[in-house]
Parts: C-alpha cells; structure tokens; sequence
C-alpha cells in the first residue's frame, strides 16, 4: 500500500520542510507546499489559515494546535489588531525572526530582507525558561526533536534560525533573500510613504513596498540613522570560540558540559590549566549540540607569549585581524584548552567547518559593549509616519558570558511588537514611545530570577511578563527629541544635558563648613580653614570622635604630641570607619600637602554628610543619631587584618584551640592588633616609622612620583592601583585577598601566597615555545562544577546553588545503617512508579520516608501506595504532557530531598522526570553563578578602566593646582572644584568597587565550601578501620579549612544582615 506521501505531493512537501536542515532546503520545500496547494507565499495570517484548511495531514496536527493556541491569544484579536499595518524587518537572525512572527500574528503585513543566503553560525545559545517554553509553544520540538530535551537548555544559532524561519513562512512573513538595506527613501510628496533603499537593485514587488513600521535586527554594526549609541568599555577583553566536530558516539555523550568556570571563584582550575598547558583563561564554557562548542576569554600575553598574535598593538582591529593572527597556533591553543577542560575524553578533535569551508573558530573582541541610547524614533514627513524600532544586538550588543543575547533579544522584540500593536491602535506618537522606553529601562534589569516565575503565562502583553512594570516610568515630554519631524528644525538632542559640563559651585566651602559643625564644641578645636586647623591633630580626633564616640575620649589627648594624635585618627578612621588615608601624618602636621587633606576630609564628607551636628557630643557617648557604618571597605579591611593575624598564629605555631575566629566586626570588640581605645592613662602609640603611610610621594614599589588620586593605601604604604599585584600571576589586589610574604616582602593574591619557610615554585607562568603540550591526565584538575546528578562512573560534585548546612558526622555504625537502608523495591513487586506530576507534596513525603537517620523525619509507609494508585487512575502522557515533565515546579524542600537522595544513591534513574528536573535546575543555579560572576568581572573591568582615567585627569588639574600656587583664590576656585569633583567620583568607584569584591569574595568562599565538602565527604565515607594515619590527618586538615571557610562565610552574611537592618527606616519609640 502506497505511503500518504507518495500519493499526495503536499504531504510529501511538508515533510521535507519539517525535516529540513539548510536554509534554501527550507526555502524550496515550502514554496512546493505553496504550488502544491495552489497557494503564494507571503500572504500574511491568512495563507496560514488556508494552508492547514488545505493540508489535512496527520502529521500537521500538533503543529496547527500550538500555531492556533498562540493565535488565538487575546492580546492579537484573532489577527486583526494590526489588519492595516506594514512593516519591514531587517535582519533574518533569531530576534529579527521572532519579532517578524509576533507582527505577522497581529495581523500585519510582514515583509523581511536579508543580506545572507544561508544560515551556517554554530555556535549555540544560553536559553532562559521562558524562551524554551515560548519556542516550544511555536512547534520547535516539531522542527528540531532534540530541541531542549533532558537538561539541554542551549540551541545553536543555526537550528533557532531554522526553526523560527519555518514558523515565519507559515504564518505569512514575505522574506527576500541576498537583500541589504542600505537606508531609507522618505516619501517625495504627500499621499506617499516611506520606502527602503536596498542593495543589490530591489527586488520588483519591493519597489513600491510602502511600510509604515520599520525594526532593525541588523545587528551591533548597523543603527538607522538617527539613533544614538553609547559605548560601554572595560579593560582589554579577547573572546575565542570554536567548534568541533559531534560524532554524537557514546563517548562524547558521556563528557559532561560546562555552564561556565570563572577565574574570579575558581582559581585553581585555571592555575592547573596554566601549568599543564601554558595557557592562560580568565572563563571558559563547553556546551555540546549540534558541534561540541567552546567559547573562552584569553588574555593577551598568554596569546602573544604562545604565538597566537604575532605582534602587540594597540588598536585592537589590528591586534587580532587576520594578519595578525596565526591560525595554526590559534587552532593549538584552542584544542589544548578543549581537551583539558573535558580530560581528554572528546578524544581527537575535528574542527567543524564555517560557511567558508575554513575551520570554525574566531577571535573576537569585546572590549567595547554598545548600547542603544533610544529604543524607538518616530520620523514624519509629508503627513506620512514612521515607526522606527530597534531590537537584538542593534539595541543592546550583550557580554556572551552572561548568556542574555537571545532572551533579552526575545524580549524586546515582544516589547517592539506590543509598540507597534498600540501604535495601530492609535496612540499618540510621544505616548508609544513613552511606554517604550519605560520597557526599555526593565531590559536591561531582567533576569529568570527578577520575572514573573509562570513562564506559561507570558504573552506579548508587557504585564505578563515584568513583575514591576510601570509604563509611565518615561513621560511623553520626556521623549519629545525622539518624534522628528522633517519639514521642520530638528530638537536639540543635548538639551537634557545643558547643565552637565558646569562645575558644581560651593564645594569647598561646603565642606568647611560641615568640617566646622562636626568638630563645635571640642576644647581647643577652631577649625577656620582646611590646611593649618588641622596641623595639631586635635581637629582630626575631635572629627572621628563626634564620629564614633568611645574610640577616644578628649580628655586622653592630653599630653600626646600632634603626630601622635594625627597618626592615632588616621589609623582609627581606617580602621572603624572605612577611610583609608591618602596622606601621611607627617604631611598633616607639617602641613605640606593641603590638597591631599582636602581630599582627605572630603571623603568623610561624602559617607557622613548627613549626620546631623550634635552640640551636646562632649556630655558622653550617645547611641542615636550614628549611622552603622556598612562600608564594604571597612569590612574588607577587617577581614585581611583578621587573615594576617591568622596566618600570622599559625606560623608561630599558635593553636586556637578550635575557637572561632570572629571577625572584627564591631567597634566595641578590641582586637590584638588595634584595640579602640588605649589603656586609661596610657597614651596611643603612633604606627612605626617604617610603616607610616606615604613617606613621602613615591610609590613603595616603583619608586615614582604619586598623586593624589593616583594613592592606593595598604599595608601602611602608598602604591600605584597598577603596581600593587600579586607578584606571581600580577593579578590586582584587593583588601581581603592578599598576603605579604614575611621574608621575601612581596605582595601574593591568597592562591600565590608561599609557605612560611619556603617560596612557591609557582613562578613559571607555562612553556615559551609555541608548542602546546597535550595534557597528561595526572595534570588534570578536578575540573569545574558540573551538574549534581552524577554521570556514570564519576563522583557526584555539589550543587552551588545548596544553602550552607551544617556537616553531620555520622560514626561507622550509623553509616552501616545508613548503607543498608532498603531504597529499592522488592523484585517480585512491579517496578515503581514515576512520582505523579500533580502531587508534588505527596512525592516529597515518599522522599523523606527513605531518609529516616538522615535528619528528616519519616512518614507513614503507605504514601507509596498512594503513588501508585494515583499513577494508576492517570491516563497516559501526551506530548504536551512529556514536555510539561521537563518544566514541573518544586518546592525548595522537595527540591534539596530530591538533590540528596541524588547524591547519596543510585535510584534517581527510577525517577527520570525528576531526575531531568534536578539537572535541569543545578545546570540553571550553576549558569546563575558564573552569570554573577562575570557581570561582576565585567564592571571591576570598567571601574578599573574609569579609574584610570579618573587619574590621569586628576593629575592634569593637580599639576594645575600646584603649578599656580601663588594664584589668586578666586582663580583657583573652579579648578579646585573640578578637583574635588574627581574626588567624589573616585570616592563613589571605590565603594562600588568594594561592593563587587564583597560578592566575588562570596563565590570564592562558596566555591572553596563545596570543593572541600566534596573532599572531606570521600574520606567521611571510608571505614573507620581502613583509614591510614595520612588519611586521618588529611581529613582533619580538610576540617579546619571547611570550617575556616564556613566562618568566614558566617561573618559574612552576618555583615550584610546588619547592613541591612540598618539600611531599614527607623520608627519613633522601637527601642525598649
């Protein structure tokens, strides 16, 4: 009997154009669906509507239930929201594609251009819960099986670029092919419209093509004019990605992926990857699809030191243009990496092949991120208007290791569809691009986290998918310079910034003044101007005891000498308020640098502005009116003195005695190194004169001149931001994770810092040939975290994204117990049931019944059968039902029962609908930390890039300044101001700064945490009996360092509470 599609030509058409893998294969198939059916391509919604009456095809059905449940949307009125629109959409990537399938949804005609003729991008995307479900909704299973299936939530560029183009033809997108836009034509006279100008010469039905709505897809190297785009630069930044061939053999299966490792919490894996093979990462992600696909962030002189680049430039164009790249070395340098990363078990790697036949790999920079600085323009002419919109990378080119490219570019074009939709409807023109640049300022604040959790839910209606949505957040006066009109003369764009370039007026005396109010009222204290006032040390001591009263009272300044008492504020101020200095005391006294203590007390100014005078502080320390200092600095600086008393204890050979050691947290806790306060009748001793900060103005490393604002303060001594790295890898320093060396005095980063007693051969930063070795395996590390469902034949690794708990100890006999707890059913019973998807609460009481010893509390026996009359009453799952399975929600409790049974047993694979959900969520909770991290990786980059320009800026005004010393005060005043000005911002960057290093500190300890759980649950888990005396001291080592960590962890989250509980209003009457 002859197959359905042998004797009808439709059937057989609509096969090959679900089947089909290029994109002129998908071209062609679906214009022989069209002839066949007797119907033209590009008839908008209504071609859709006709060919599923016409093509009544079994294998079609599934498909039209999606397309029809998505259409039949309220939001797009059975199609007629926008019957009378036109648009043009240029740029056939994943974000030009879907907005073209929501405006053709509406109703719309949709005309598409493309310059491309074929889709041949590999490389795959991050996708967030909502862009799988929103795809799937589309038919995407239908077009590609393996879409999402598992845990997989990543899709190369290629196969989303297919799969959405097939959906665009099927609802009605006209797509011209080998077609560049080059600008627009605005109507010649009135009763015309708006038309493109294209390259080659247009296309003939283009040539009359009037459109009233253009978005552009183009990507980052094309806006429409009119727009305006800022850039956004960090420090030197070389991305490589690359390709390899997927034999898809059961070998490669096996090799678990990477969500991404990054250097800023996962040291040791690329300290390993930098001695086995020379190379030198900052992150690297492996994510497997159609390719085995890498993508990694080089430094430069790895690249340069390996042959990769044959010379340095500046101009990164040509830094990495081809002519400076070798491409033998590069693909060395790529395979090496690759092959760590995975321990070799992808076994020879074949490089999968570009459009061009050459091997898929490119370096890339993305020093520069560039954003649009308008969403949406209006532009009128003759009576005729045009709706301009801009969605993808044209509106915001996004930082790759964040993973937000195709789910930001989602949003925006179901922003820009809901833009055009109220512009059908009538709005005003200033009113829509109101609400749009009110979406726009959510774009780049959204995350799966900070989303409406119910992905089901979300609709082209901006309320269904942003929590905290307001969309008069931009007024319509605000967006007046976005609506031009061409006849007339255009709106200054820079009205907005007219005030900008004007130094603010005041500051100085600003804060003499409050300098004035702060120090009223303290026995010999005038300050009269912020140079010789301060000369005696009495007006800085009365300044950081109106600020932290019981530090030091007057009365003991009695008989200390000014550079005592001026030594005694600056350590204190740097110690209990956050303020590190950026003089020394001898400059104070003598008074030869009034610009540095003008910075100086500006930075008091800045964090205590506004805490209100206080004439009655003299009459005894009062516990109102002081804000709790929450500075990141101040606690940084707590935990590195805390670290160096530490270390300091152990090499004396000191034993804590298993206390805990607590983190100077409070004021009123002394610490060994810098009690508070001194003895009563004991006068302070002031640092000594080897450690008296800024001795002078050289840097205590390179010995050159320091300004002002160029003064990084540590250790007592000043250094260039620059020079103070770790001596090692050159790495910057940052409070809180360093050491000096006490007998060679250079400065490490914590996973640098040698051994008392003898130096870290760590000093070869990897081979100076050019030949790459193949890592052996005893070089490889333990690799980045993977997923917390165990592959076979590896150890579990933790999840990340577990909350701290606290280690149980479990002695031989009770592991016994454990090991011998009945987690499998009886074999003459039927093999268990999956858990049913409806009965969440139910499964999680079946769970802990099988953890009785482990903490949680057992429950009645009889819960399984419950299950299991249940799964028996349960019809059997449909498609929509198996793909539902992948996405079931779970409490935060089930979740960590079902994580643990995952851990500790091999039974999950009974389970395998749980089992896909738990990988699934440790793949998302291990995406979230690398995201974290190299966003904050990326801002540090661009605060350490703005500082530096800070700084050279501050040096041209301070030379400035003290070149024309002798100039009137009037003429001095505005460049003070612009000096001070510098000040603050730097002061701001700072704090930001501190901020970002309390979170990276935060992943570090996190990740330290898990690796030694990891450790330390390998040897917990040998016999008691076959445990040699290396194993016992290896655990008891590991123990101390869990807990060290864990404290630290502790006094963290202990400072971030109290932070935030002082951040909260006070209430009249709350104390008592």
């Amino acid at each position: 009997m002859a197959s359905p599609t042998a004797t009808n030509p439709a059937h057989a058409h609509f096969e090959s154009f679900l089947q089909a893998q290029l994109c002129q294969d998908v071209l062609s198939s679906f214009q022989g669906l069209c002839e066949a059916l007797g119907l033209e391509p590009g008839g908008g919604l209504p071609q859709y509507h006709k060919i599923k009456a016409q093509l009544n095809y079994w294998s079609a059905k599934s498909l039209w239930a999606k397309l029809d449940k998505r259409a039949g949307q309220p939001v797009y009125q059975q199609g007629r929201a926008c019957a009378h629109t036109k648009c043009l959409v240029v740029g056939a990537g994943p974000c030009g594609l879907r907005a073209a399938v929501e405006l053709a949804l509406l109703g719309a005609r949709v005309v598409l251009v493309e310059k491309r003729t074929k889709f041949s991008r590999h490389n795959v995307l991050h996708l967030w819960p909502f862009t799988i479900h929103d795809l799937r909704a589309l038919g995407a299973k239908k077009f590609y099986g393996r879409f999402c299936t598992g845990t997989l939530d990543h899709i190369s560029i290629r196969q989303l670029q297919l799969l959405l183009l097939k959906v665009a033809l099927l609802v009605g997108v006209e797509i011209h092919w080998g077609v560049t836009f080059t600008g627009l034509q605005p109507p010649p006279k009135k009763g015309s419209g708006w038309r493109a100008q294209l390259q080659p010469s247009r296309p003939a039905q283009l040539a009359n093509y009037e459109f009233d709505v253009l978005i552009s897809a183009a990507g980052g190297k094309f806006v429409p004019e009119g727009f305006t785009v800022r850039e956004m630069r960090g420090k030197l930044a070389i991305g490589i990605t690359v390709n390899f061939v997927n034999g898809r053999t059961v070998e490669e299966t096996q090799v678990p992926e990477i969500s991404g490792v990054a250097r800023i919490y996962n040291q040791s894996f690329f300290q390993s990857l930098l001695k086995a093979t020379g190379i030198d990462l900052e992150n690297i992600v492996y994510y497997k699809d159609d390719t085995h696909y890498f993508v990694m962030t080089a430094k430069k002189q790895c690249l340069l030191r390996l042959g990769v680049l044959r010379q340095d430039w500046p101009e990164t164009d040509r830094l990495l243009g081809s002519a400076n790249v070798v491409p033998e070395a590069l693909q060395r340098f790529v395979r090496a990496a690759a092959d760590f990363a995975t321990h070799g078990k992808l076994g020879k790697l074949e490089f999968a092949r570009d459009a061009h036949g050459r091997p898929d790999i490119s370096a890339f920079d993305f020093t520069s991120m560039m954003r649009a600085e308008s969403s949406a323009r209006v532009q009128e002419k003759h009576g005729a208007r045009l709706l301009l919109g801009l969605v993808g990378d044209c509106l915001v080119e996004p930082f790759w290791p964040l993973g937000t490219g195709v789910a930001r570019g989602f949003l925006a074009a179901f922003d820009a569809a809901w833009m055009v939709k109220r512009w059908a409807e009538g709005a005003g023109p200033l009113e829509v691009l109101a609400e749009r640049e009110s979406l726009y300022q959510l774009l780049s604040q959204t995350s799966p986290e900070n989303m409406h959790r119910n992905v089901a839910q979300y609709g082209l209606d901006p309320a269904t998918r942003y929590p905290t949505l307001n969309l008069r957040a931009v007024t319509p006066n605000q967006v007046r310079d976005l609506y031009d009109v061409v006849a007339k003369e255009p709106v200054r764009r820079n009205s907005d910034k007219i005030d900008g370039g004007k130094p603010a007026t005041g500051t100085q005396e600003e804060l003499l003044r409050w300098c004035q109010e702060q120090t009223a009222g303290y026995p010999g204290v005038r300050v009269t101007d912020l140079s010789s006032s301060w000369a005696d040390g009495r007006a800085l001591c009365a300044l950081v005891h109106r600020l932290r009263p019981g530090l030091l009272e007057p009365s003991e300044l009695q008989g200390l000498g000014a550079l005592e008492a001026t030594a005694w504020a600056l350590k204190m101020a740097e110690h209990e308020l956050g303020i590190t200095p950026v003089l020394s005391a001898k400059a104070v006294v003598a008074g030869s640098d009034p610009l540095g203590l003008i910075a100086y007390l500006s930075h008091f100014h800045s964090i205590f502005k506004n805490v209100p005078p206080n004439p009655g502080v003299l009459e005894g320390p009062t516990s109102q009116g002081f804000p709790a200092t929450s500075s990141a600095v101040l606690f940084l600086g707590k935990l590195q003195r805390t670290l160096q008393r530490t270390r300091a204890q152990v090499e004396n050979g000191e034993d804590t005695g298993g206390k805990k050691p607590r983190l100077e947290v409070e004021a009123n806790s002394p610490s060994v190194e810098e009690p508070p306060a001194p003895d009563s009748g004991v006068p302070p001793t002031p640092p000594s004169q080897n450690q008296e900060a800024g001795a002078g103005e050289l840097c205590a490393l390179c010995g050159e001149h320091l300004y002002i604002l160029e003064r990084l303060c540590a250790e007592g001594r000043f250094f260039h931001r620059n020079c103070f790295r770790c001596h090692t890898c050159e790495a910057m320093l940052w409070q809180g994770g360093y050491g000096q060396h006490p007998e060679d005095g250079h400065f490490y980063c914590l996973q640098h810092l040698p051994q008392t007693g003898h130096k870290e051969d760590g000093t070869d930063l990897g081979p100076e040939s050019q030949d790459l070795p193949t890592p052996a395996e005893n070089s490889m590390p333990s690799g980045p975290s993977t997923s917390v469902i165990p592959q076979e034949g590896t150890s579990p690794v933790p999840d990340p994204s577990q909350p701290t708990r606290r280690l149980i100890r479990l002695s031989s006999p009770e592991r016994q117990r454990l090991s011998s707890l009945n987690l499998t059913p009886d074999p003459e019973l039927e093999p268990p049931p999956k858990p049913p998807r409806s009965c969440a609460a139910l499964a999680r009481q079946a769970l802990e019944g099988s953890f009785v010893g482990w903490g949680v509390p057992g429950q009645s026996p009889q819960v399984v059968v419950a299950m299991e009359e249940e799964e028996e009453q349960s019809p059997s799952s449909s498609d929509e039902e198996k793909e539902a399975e992948e996405t079931v929600a779970l409490d935060s409790d089930t979740e960590q029962a079902l994580l643990t049974l995952a851990k500790n047993s091999g039974t999950m694979s009974k389970y395998p609908t749980w089992r896909r959900t738990l990988m699934r969520r440790a793949r998302e909770e291990e995406m979230k930390r690398f995201c974290k991290a190299q966003a904050v990786q990326r801002r540090l980059n661009e605060i350490e890039t703005a500082l530096g320009e800070l700084e050279a800026e501050g040096t041209k005004v301070e030379l400035a300044l003290r070149s024309h010393s002798a100039m009137l005060a009037q003429q001095k005043s505005p460049w003070l101001e612009q000096w001070l000005q510098l000040v603050q911002k730097k002061n701001s960057l700072l704090a930001e700064e501190a901020e970002l290093m309390l979170t990276v500190k935060e992943l570090n300890l996190q990740e330290q945490q898990l690796q030694l759980d990891q450790e330390l649950r390998g040897y917990m888990n040998q016999e008691g009996t076959l445990k040699t005396p290396a194993d016992r001291q290896a655990e008891d080592q590991l123990l101390k360092k869990l807990v060290d960590v864990v404290n630290q962890r502790d006094e963290l989250i202990r400072f971030q509470e109290e932070r935030r509980l002082s951040e909260l209003p006070s209430k009249p009457g709350a104390q008592g």
